[in-house]
């Protein structure tokens, strides 16, 4: 194309406004990607001016105020603009956003009606600023209402007419349950009649993906879970249907926010191949977590949010399995009650565990450049940034071999070839504490093999995980949309 492609990109978090997981990676990222290619992409993103946003760190300047139609009457959406690494950033403001005090609350009602108001809002927006995009592109169930409202009225909406749409699933099983009612509040009918199962006929993910010119999962390996009983929340046999509009984009890392030789938050900075310095860091983080400096005795870190998808479950019984042998482990992380308190009952059992239940962005960066290995036991994880983080800072994954982390770790092999030559971390199969526990004692073997290590955390080091190779995937699938 001559003229640069313009996409809309909706988003219900993006760094550096606000990040609650792995999303707001992601949304703040890859648009400064695009627009950093070689190809003109005119991409702007647009987000919800939550209330935990910090206004004072930004210059929003105010553009733009309309209405969105609604069943109580016409609510106001304020526009406001500000530009982050070359991206113009436009966040949306009005009553059911101010009214939410989180970003994401156990208020579906709340959450429902916020995201559908947003997903409108910008949508409008584009129309009020005249600026028709050729695609655009929403993340998750938040911003699905969006391409569902597309899809209802492009055939009459001139401005609309030759806009495509483009459906990222960062975590299917988040499907928008109770916000159905919130979408006919707005206008938005259901799906009855539609391949869709009965019970998602108007949930917001569901008519999203039904409604999509493509989706994509962030993973290759996701894309193709998703089509399974296991992993497919109960649409699976629809997803099926639209399996050749699917396709699996692996989410790429910041290397600037994300760089050994630059983080000024762990204790030395070093680069690959400098594994005195990382044995430095690793001294630093043990007297920091008080526990006894011992470099033969790995360290086993654990960085996540406390969650059931994440496996942390399996973590105290592959551990207390493994209690004969000599190694250490640090476990940072904060989420659901009752595995903070495993996590706490195994630092009381064991005095080389450290459970520090928190979110400390800090630590977790001193984990990753002093820890030998880090523990991934994720049920299922559509693509997982911490593993490729745990490679760059040369720190070895042991992980569940699902999604992401089978597509981005190459799994070490006992047998001399160019398997154990590729390999950057180990892999299990089956979610439960035997699996992990074998696995970890396998990983404990050759860590006392200090040039097979060595070769292993070189290896992940040298991955190239950035953005610009996900980008140009993004770009082809803009460009096929638009043919």
């Amino acid at each position: 194309m001559s003229t640069p492609i313009r996409v809309l990109s909706l988003a219900a978090e993006a760094a550096p406004f606000v990040k609650i997981g792995g999303l707001g990676d992601v949304a703040g990222a890859l648009p400064a990607a695009l627009r950093a290619l070689p190809t003109p992409v005119d991409v702007r993103l647009v987000l919800p001016l939550h209330n935990v946003i910090d206004q004072s760190q930004f210059e929003f300047e105010p553009v733009a105020s309309f209405t969105i139609p609604h069943v109580d009457g016409e609510l106001i959406a304020e526009a406001f603009r500000t530009t982050v690494r070359g991206v113009p950033v436009y966040t949306i403001s009005g009553v059911p956003i101010i009214s939410s005090p989180t970003v994401y609350s156990s208020d579906a009602g709340m959450d429902g009606a916020k995201f559908t108001f947003f997903s409108l809002a910008a949508l409008e927006l584009a129309r009020t600023l005249q600026w028709r995009p050729h695609i655009v592109h929403a993340h998750d169930w938040h911003t699905a209402p969006a391409i569902h409202a597309l899809a209802t009225t492009r055939e009459e909406d001139e401005f609309f007419r030759e806009t495509a749409t483009l459906l990222t699933v960062h975590n299917l099983p988040y499907l928008g349950v109770g916000a159905g009612g919130c979408l006919a509040e707005f206008g938005l009918p259901p799906a009855p009649d539609s391949p869709l199962p009965y019970w998602a006929e108007n949930l917001p993910l569901p008519l999203g993906l039904l409604a999509a010119d493509h989706i994509n999962t962030v993973s290759q390996g996701y894309a193709a879970e998703i089509l399974t009983s296991e992993f497919g929340a109960g649409l699976d046999e629809f997803l099926k249907t639209r399996a050749n509009s699917i396709t699996g984009i692996l989410n790429g890392l910041d290397l600037e926010v994300w760089n050994p030789q630059t983080d000024q938050k762990i204790k030395i900075r070093y680069a690959k191949g400098a594994f005195k310095k990382r044995e430095e860091n690793k001294a630093a983080l043990l007297e920091e977590v008080e526990l006894t400096a011992d470099p033969e005795r790995p360290l086993l870190g654990v960085i996540t949010r406390m969650d059931h998808q994440k496996g942390l479950d399996l973590i105290p019984n592959a551990l207390r399995d493994l209690a004969g042998q000599a190694w250490q482990a640090v476990i940072l992380g904060t989420g659901d009650p009752d595995l903070e308190d495993a996590a706490r009952r195994l630092d009381a059992e064991f005095p080389n565990v450290r459970a520090i239940i928190r979110y400390d962005d800090g630590l977790a960066r001193r984990i990753y450049a002093g820890s030998d290995m880090l523990l991934i036991p994720s049920r299922y994880e559509p693509c997982g940034l911490t593993q490729m983080i745990a490679m760059r800072y040369g720190c070895v994954p042991v992980a569940r071999a699902t999604g992401g982390l089978r597509d981005t770790i190459i799994d070490y092999h006992a047998e001399e070839g160019e398997g154990r030559k590729r390999s950057t971390g180990f892999l299990f199969e089956e979610a439960n504490p035997k699996e992990l526990g074998q696995t970890i004692c396998r990983a404990l073997k050759v860590y006392q093999d200090k040039r097979r290590w060595r070769g292993l955390q070189h290896r992940g080091m040298k991955r190239n995980f950035s953005w610009e190779r996900s980008a140009e995937k993004y770009l082809e699938v803009y460009q096929e949309l638009i043919r």
